[in-house]
Formats: C-alpha cells, sequence, structure tokens
C-alpha cells in the first residue's frame, strides 16, 4: 500500500492539476515528481492522470484513488487530532468556517491571540456565505462556523456579538432624504436573510421601492462605491472602524424604535467542542468578547 507521503504528493497533485505548481508545493523538481508520479501509477496498476499541454487532468479511475486517498488523509488528521487531545498541551489543526465579513474584520483580532498563545496549533480557515458555512458544518468538514443572521442549528450555539446597521453616504444624514435624492442605494448581494431584513424595513419607512439601485457581489466594494461618493448604502458597524473621513453614518430603528441590527453566532457539534484546540479556540472568543464589551463602555 502506499504510504501517507505518496498520498500527500497525489493529493497536492489533485489539488494543482499542474506538474509545475504541485512540483513547487512538494519542493521537488519536475521530472523528480514525473517519475515518482509514473512509479505511483505503476503500483495503482492504471493511469491516474492525463497529461497535455493545459495541465492535468484525473482519469475515471484518478477520481476513484483521489477519492480514497482524501478519506484517508482526512481520518489520519482526526486520529492525531483525538491523540493530541490526550495530552496538556494544544496541538492539531483548527478548521473554521467563517462568514467573509466577519473573517475580514472581527476574526483576526482573535486569531492573533491564538497562534501567540498556542503556536504549535494550526489553523485551516475558508470563508463564504452562511449556506456554505452551513454545509461545511454538516459535511464534518470544519470544527467550528461563524455565521450571520439567527441559525437554525441543534448542536453548541454561542452568540458573539450583534452589530448595528447605519445609513452610510457623503451627503444623506436622515434616512427621509432618500425620496429625494436621484443617487443610486448600492446593495451587496447576500445568501443571508440580511436582503430580505433590508427589504422589509425599507418598505415600513418608505412604502415604496428605491428610486435606483445598484447591486454588487461584495461588501467590500459596495462600501468603497459609497465612500467614493457614487450612492448611498445599509452596512454593518462591524465594517466601519471609524476611520472613515467625510461619511455619514445614520443610526436604523426598528417599528419599536429598536436599533436595526445583526447577529453573529458561532456554531459547532459537541464532539469538536471537546478537541482541546477548539476549547482553547473558544477560550480566547470569550475573553475577546468581554475585552470589546470594556472597551466600548
Amino acid at each position: 500500500m502506499s504510504s501517507i507521503s505518496e498520498f500527500h504528493l497525489l493529493s497536492v497533485l489533485a489539488q494543482e492539476m499542474n506538474m509545475r505548481k504541485a512540483a513547487e508545493r512538494l519542493f521537488v523538481s519536475q521530472p523528480a515528481l514525473s517519475q515518482r508520479l509514473q512509479s505511483l501509477e505503476k503500483d495503482w496498476g492504471t493511469k491516474l492522470f492525463l497529461r497535455s499541454q493545459k495541465g492535468l487532468t484525473l482519469t475515471p479511475a484518478g477520481e476513484v484513488v483521489i477519492q480514497f486517498i482524501n478519506e484517508t488523509i482526512a481520518r489520519e488528521e482526526k486520529a492525531r487530532e483525538s491523540i493530541h487531545a490526550l495530552n496538556s498541551e494544544v496541538y492539531g489543526t483548527l478548521k473554521i468556517a467563517v462568514a467573509s465579513i466577519v473573517g475580514q474584520n472581527w476574526l483576526p483580532q482573535v486569531l492573533k491571540k491564538y497562534v501567540n498563545r498556542y503556536p504549535q496549533a494550526k489553523i485551516s480557515l475558508v470563508t463564504g456565505w452562511s449556506s456554505e458555512i452551513s454545509k461545511a458544518l454538516y459535511e464534518d468538514q470544519v470544527h467550528i462556523g461563524i455565521i450571520r443572521g439567527t441559525p437554525d442549528w441543534k448542536g453548541v450555539k454561542i452568540h458573539l456579538f450583534k452589530d448595528s446597521l447605519y445609513l452610510v453616504d457623503t451627503e444623506i444624514t436622515s434616512p427621509e432624504q432618500v425620496l429625494d435624492t436621484d443617487r443610486p442605494f448600492i446593495q451587496f448581494k447576500s445568501d443571508s436573510n440580511y436582503y430580505q431584513e433590508i427589504q422589509d424595513w425599507w418598505l415600513r419607512q418608505f412604502q415604496t421601492a428605491p428610486k435606483r439601485t445598484i447591486i454588487v457581489d461584495q461588501i467590500e466594494t459596495c462600501k468603497q462605491m459609497t465612500f467614493n461618493g457614487i450612492g448611498y448604502a445599509i452596512l454593518p458597524a462591524i465594517t466601519l472602524n471609524g476611520a472613515e473621513k467625510d461619511i455619514f453614518k445614520v443610526p436604523l430603528h426598528d417599528e419599536n424604535n429598536e436599533p436595526l441590527g445583526r447577529d453573529t453566532w458561532l456554531l459547532g457539534y459537541e464532539s469538536a467542542f471537546r478537541l482541546k484546540q477548539v476549547q482553547a479556540f473558544i477560550d480566547i472568543v470569550n475573553e475577546h468578547i468581554v475585552e470589546s464589551k470594556k472597551t466600548d463602555k
């Protein structure tokens, strides 16, 4: 049977689908990698990759082998995590899937504390929409998911924070002024209930649709277009660090005159929370929340 190192080689080839890039990641020469691949294909008794000028393509047999290899590597990693969990030190890989906006604006401060305190631990981080994060959790690809909105989750659920929503513009100083401007309302795509919340607020407030809208694919694009005076937007406080110049930020309120905001939650399964690297992360998250509340005061 192939060794784990050989499994790693084939896994990298399948990820890169390019001999040069794979050789660079594996710190070997292309000829050496090519010779090693030929030897492995001989061991498996079949062609695993087809080569062309465009790169590599998996054969049907190759797809079967790579699936087996990835499952084996994942099982080995889980076994190592379980072994490390028996020790007092924090080892292993902390696997996190996080909403992009949180990954950009909140998580880096927490991870900085984590890596400084636990240098032996590793971090695997993916960002995306809430639906992608939920899928990663359900398929056991990550230990922790951090999402926006109100989750329907049966496992462990920890409320991290709630940030207010603001009408942001270079000119508008009150919500009613949107009815008098011809400048567009800039919105960003989201698969969470954020978009619906804004629509509901808008209809309650104005009983009519915006005159003009611009839809962009990223919240950062929306923010930069707003800051450059192209139009106005509704943005969460997490994206506004207070360093913005000549920008008006008007807080929004619901029908009960309560501040309109977005919740952020940390989700996971009880089994994952028993791992030392996950426990350590939760401890640091709780510390950070307490420190943030003190700072806000």
